[in-house]
């Protein structure tokens, strides 16, 4: 068990703040650990080879996030359990009907897959904003830090992807005839 970080208030070790905290942090555990699984069929799905290689990127950060996750929970005390994330698991769950719904091999699929990889950074981003946030409430600077490097990561991600959507992606998919 860790040693709680200097300068805790003392209300904020015990407190309903905390409570919350760890179970937003449960939260995006199992999210963390869904796209770990989920990451690698957006990337065998994918048409083009930069938006393959992004997912494959990410699925490394990914597998980042949950261990520094891990450390929080360390630093916090608390066993590293997952609750599942009812948006992520719907945001996964859009994603395989993308894949389901699309032709294989075009931009179109690329573009739906974009979209699914944008609204799981997006809700990651939202959740790491928050929860950074809390953290620094609460004088776990330590904590703060290590979501900090987190979201740092999920805004680059969203950024790649809005990269790719827009250096051609988008436009392969405009010229794409409907059957």
């Amino acid at each position: 068990m860790a040693t709680q970080v200097q300068n805790t208030p003392k209300d904020a070790l015990n407190s309903k703040l905390r409570e919350f905290f760890i179970e937003q942090l449960q939260d995006i555990y199992w999210a963390e650990k869904k796209l770990v699984k989920t990451l690698p069929k957006l990337s065998d799905a994918a048409h083009s080879d930069e938006l393959r290689a992004a997912f494959d990127s990410h699925l490394t950060e990914t597998e980042g996030h949950v261990s520094r996750l891990e450390q929080v929970f360390d630093l916090l005390g608390e066993k590293a359990e997952a609750k599942e994330c009812p948006a992520l698991k719907g945001i996964a769950e859009e994603g395989e009907e993308i894949i389901d719904e699309t032709e294989n091999s075009t931009a179109q699929r690329d573009v739906g897959l974009i979209f699914a990889g944008q609204k799981a950074e997006h809700y990651e981003i939202a959740t790491y904003g928050a929860l950074l946030q809390l953290a620094k409430e609460m004088g776990q600077s330590e904590i703060a830090d290590l979501l900090s490097q987190t979201l740092a990561e999920e805004k680059k991600a969203d950024e790649k992807l809005t990269e790719l959507a827009t250096s051609g992606i988008n436009r392969d998919a405009a010229q794409e005839t409907a059957d």
